[in-house]
């Protein structure tokens, strides 16, 4: 596939064999980036770890300092007060049955879904559907879980979700390229020091093997673990 000549200035400005502290990667990263909407920040970590084992996949959530520079649209499965809790918090979308059927139905205009215990046997039917577009709700990233009012504000606030792939990577977008330096290296310290915190204790070796940096369609740059401690 033929690069644009955009893309190979910004690529021959990024030494590939170098490792960049967090502050140089933003400045480099802001630098080289020549889309002219507002694009996305995204972090990159390759890890030593084999998803097949249930310890090693990891996968969870997190609020960032500084949240994505996009306000998620959620949804929430929910039935009687926790309905109410769910509206007076924020929530897009609320309901359960009518909802759900409506999901069903092919209706995708939301980013996150929430719902409480009690609904989780319903929306199982339709784990063919949600799973596979990162829909499911899931406990381990809060968002199955009775305390909804919470549960909501936080993905307002700029909650984002990570999971390992199946080649051990985690992927996660850390804001927009118009937001300041200082404010994307928080939140990439804030994703690097969540992943350092859940290492598996059955890993052995060299746990993170590569971090790079990037906006949308921009080169990766990699970056100094060091740090981002």
């Amino acid at each position: 596939m033929k690069k644009g000549k955009k893309h190979v200035d910004a690529l021959q400005q990024v030494d590939r064999t170098n490792l960049y502290s967090i502050q140089e990667a933003v400045a480099l990263m802001k630098k080289v980036n020549y889309v002219k909407f507002d694009a996305t920040v995204e972090v990159s970590f390759r890890l030593n770890l084999d998803p097949r084992k249930a310890e090693q996949n990891l996968r969870g959530a997190l609020v960032l300092p500084h949240g994505t520079g996009k306000e998620a649209r959620v949804v929430v499965i929910a039935q009687g007060e926790k309905a109410k809790e769910a509206l007076d918090a924020g929530a897009d979308f609320v309901g359960d049955d009518e909802l759900i059927n409506k999901i069903a139905g092919g209706w995708f205009e939301f980013d996150v879904m929430v719902a409480t215990p009690d609904m989780m046997a319903k929306l199982g039917r339709h784990g063919k559907l949600l799973g596979p577009r990162g829909l499911m709700p899931n406990p381990r990233t809060g968002t199955v879980t009775q305390d909804i009012a919470n549960a909501v504000k936080e993905i307002k606030a700029g909650k984002v979700e990570y999971r390992v792939d199946r080649f051990g990577n985690i992927h996660t977008a850390v804001g927009k390229v118009s937001f300041t330096d200082e404010q994307l290296v928080e939140n990439v310290r804030a994703v690097a020091q969540t992943i350092l915190r859940i290492r598996p204790q059955t890993v052995r070796g060299v746990y993170v093997q590569n971090v790079t940096i990037s906006s949308t369609m921009g080169p990766g740059i990699r970056v100094d673990l060091e740090t981002l401690k």
